[in-house]
């Protein structure tokens, strides 16, 4: 499952942990309403390019020097749609201010949240906003 999308604000030439977390609710401003890793089968934190990891587990993005970053990322382990145990509709997307080290538990020593959103299915057919 792949989950498209542009970024910005962020640090310039900054490296950030993503995540999605269990809850589609970004109404706290520290995103802590969002819940923690979505992780529908109890693993332990880490990457999906090595070995056991929370299928909320996303590898970092990185912003150009203008703060702006495109995600185009694979989300090992996880649906859209259906309600299964594994899907990730409505769900939020979390953006942490420091990288993941995709060891430390349970978040990769990511740091504070500094952005929220909620993902949203594509209907068939649409452009992506990074592809605008």
């Amino acid at each position: 499952m792949a989950v498209i999308g542009t970024v910005t604000g962020l640090t310039a030439s900054g490296v950030h942990a993503i995540h999605i977390h269990e809850k589609g609710d970004c109404s706290a401003d520290d995103a802590s309403s969002a819940g923690d890793h979505f992780n529908p089968y109890g693993h332990q934190h880490g990457s999906a390019k090595n070995g056991e990891h929370h299928v909320g587990d996303m590898e970092n993005i990185v912003a150009n020097a203008k703060g702006e970053a495109i995600v185009r990322a694979l989300v090992h382990g996880a649906s859209v749609g259906g309600g299964g145990v594994n899907d990730i509709n409505g769900r939020a997307l979390v953006i942490h201010a420091m990288p993941d080290d995709y060891a430390s538990q349970p978040s990769g020593k990511a740091g504070k949240r500094i952005a929220c959103g909620v993902l949203e299915m594509a209907q068939v057919g649409a452009r992506s906003p990074a592809s605008r």
